[in-house]
C-alpha cells in the first residue's frame, strides 16, 4: 500500500497528504481492526446465531443511511461510506458478513423445509432483493455480486432442493444481465472489457484496463522491484485500492502474483475446511456461516485479481485483506476472526468439551 500510494501527494487533490499519509493510516486501521478481531475472538459462535437477524437488520439500517443527503459521504459518483472520524465506514462490507451470518442462520431455522421453494428460497430472496435495491442505489454493484453469491452459496450447500437453487441462479444472473443492458455505462464497461486497445474505450472504459495489462506486462517474471513502479506514478487509477495487484506485478513479478493468488486459494481451502468440521460435529451454523465467509473472500479476490487481470470487467471490488481502505481491513479480520472461534470450538468439543 506505501508503494502504491507513495506519489499520491503530487496529485493536487492530494497535495495536503504526507507521502507517507496513506502507510500511516493502513497502519491505523490494522491496529484498530485487530483490537475488534481479539474482542471478536472472545465471543461464542452461539451469541453470533442470536445476533444474526439483528444484525442483518442493522446492515439494512446503515445502508440506508448512507444514501440519506448529508449523512452519507460521496466520492467519485459513488455515495457508498458513513463518516465516522478516525474512518469513513462503509455498511456493504459489513453487510457481506451479516448476510453470511443471516442465510446460515435462515437455513438453520429452516431445515425442514428445504425442499419446498416458496418456503425455502423465497423469504431469502427478497432479503436479497432489498439489499440489492439499496446497493444499486449507491451505486455498488459489486458488493452486490458478493453478497448475492454468499447467499446463494449457503442456500446450496444448506442443501436446498437442487432444481430450485439452479432456477435460483438462473434468475439472479438474468437479472444481472437485464440491469448491464438497461445500463448505457454498464454496457460500454462491456465492450471496453471485450475490446480493451481500441481507440474508442483505450482512453475511456478501458483505461483502468490497459494500464494494469500495461503494468502486468512491465513486470514480468521477477518484477522491476519494489517501488520502481511507473504505473502508480497517476497512470493507473486506484493503484492502491481496487488496482493494487497490478502494482504487486509490476513491482514483484509474476512470482509474487502467484503467490498472492495461492495464498488466497490456501485461506478459502482453509475455511471450509474448518466449516465442514462444524458441519461434521452437528454445528451446522457455525458451519455454513464459515463456509459464506470463505466464499466471500475467494469471490472477492477472485473477481478483484479477475479484473485486474483483464479476464472480468472492470468492478470497484478491492483485495481483501491487501487493498488499502479502513472498512474493509476491519470486516476481514472481524470475520477472520469469527472463523478461527469457530475453529476453537471445534477443537474444543473434538477433545470432548463444550463449545
Amino acid at each position: 500500500v506505501y508503494s502504491a500510494s507513495v506519489a499520491m501527494h503530487d496529485n493536487p487533490k492530494f497535495s495536503n497528504y504526507a507521502p507517507t499519509y496513506f502507510l500511516s493510516r493502513q497502519a491505523m486501521f490494522i491496529g484498530i481492526s485487530l483490537v475488534a478481531a481479539l474482542i471478536t475472538l472472545q465471543i461464542p459462535i452461539a451469541m453470533w446465531e442470536r445476533w444474526a437477524p439483528w444484525l442483518f437488520a442493522a446492515s439494512l439500517a446503515m445502508l440506508i443511511l448512507v444514501l440519506v443527503p448529508f449523512i452519507g459521504k460521496g466520492v467519485n459518483g459513488a455515495r457508498r461510506w458513513l463518516p465516522l472520524g478516525v474512518m469513513n465506514f462503509q455498511p456493504s462490507e459489513l453487510a457481506k458478513l451479516a448476510m453470511a451470518m443471516y442465510a446460515a442462520s435462515y437455513m438453520v431455522r429452516k431445515m425442514d423445509v428445504k425442499e419446498n421453494f416458496i418456503k425455502a428460497v423465497w423469504p431469502m430472496a427478497v432479503s436479497l432483493m432489498v439489499i440489492g435495491t439499496l446497493l444499486l442505489a449507491e451505486p455498488d454493484m459489486g458488493a452486490f455480486m458478493v453478497i448475492a453469491t454468499v447467499a446463494l452459496a449457503i442456500l446450496f450447500l444448506g442443501g436446498v432442493n437442487g432444481r430450485m437453487f439452479f432456477l435460483s441462479v438462473a434468475v439472479l444472473v438474468g437479472a444481472f444481465v437485464l440491469m448491464i443492458a438497461l445500463s448505457e455505462f454498464r454496457r460500454q464497461r462491456i465492450f471496453a472489457y471485450l475490446d480493451p486497445w481500441n481507440p474508442d474505450y483505450a482512453q475511456g472504459k478501458a483505461y483502468q484496463l490497459t494500464h494494469s495489462l500495461i503494468a502486468f506486462g512491465r513486470g514480468e517474471i521477477f518484477g522491476q522491484g519494489l517501488g520502481s513502479s511507473i504505473e502508480k506514478l497517476h497512470y493507473l487509477p486506484e493503484a492502491h485500492t481496487d488496482f493494487l495487484l497490478a502494482v504487486i506485478g509490476e513491482e514483484l513479478g509474476f512470482v509474487a502474483v502467484l503467490g498472492v493468488i495461492f495464498g488466497f486459494f490456501w485461506l478459502t481451502r482453509r475455511i471450509f475446511v474448518i466449516g465442514r468440521q462444524a458441519i461434521a460435529l452437528d454445528r451446522v451454523f457455525a458451519g455454513l456461516m464459515a463456509q459464506g465467509i470463505g466464499i466471500w473472500f475467494g469471490g472477492q479476490s477472485f473477481i478483484n485479481m479477475g479484473v485486474n487481470l483483464g479476464v472480468l470487467p472492470t468492478k470497484g471490488l478491492t483485495l481483501p485483506l491487501l487493498s488499502y481502505g479502513g472498512s474493509g481491513v476491519l470486516m476481514n479480520l472481524v470475520a477472520l476472526a469469527i472463523v478461527l472461534r469457530v475453529d476453537q470450538e471445534n477443537r474444543q468439543l473434538m477433545r470432548g468439551g463444550r463449545a
